[in-house]
């Protein structure tokens, strides 16, 4: 029973996958989506990274896309007993297939 060993990073990483599957099944380039994860003292920063034209698509009408990732994000931190932010960027880069 070796599961109970990477607790203290498990919680983040799971964190960073549900961010990244909600996100890239949203978007048109799911290949563009990238997810940083940095801490801020009691809390993580989620560094969400999103293609130019899928930025819309994310944050939806009136933040209503953004809020709603944020609201789950605010039900998991309670159960994880841990904060969690989410920030919302814009692939400038320009990678285009």
């Amino acid at each position: 029973m070796n599961e109970a060993t990477p607790t203290a990073v498990e919680p983040k990483e799971r964190m960073k996958q549900l961010i990244l599957e909600i996100v890239q099944a949203l978007v048109d380039q799911p290949e563009d989506v990238s997810v940083e994860m940095l801490d801020d003292h009691d809390a993580t920063v989620i560094r969400l990274r999103v293609a130019h034209q899928d930025i819309g698509k994310v944050i939806g009408k009136q933040g209503r896309t953004a809020r709603s990732l944020r609201t789950i994000l605010g039900a998991a931190s309670m159960k994880l007993h841990h904060r969690f932010a989410l920030d919302i960027l814009e692939d400038r880069d320009g990678r285009e297939g």
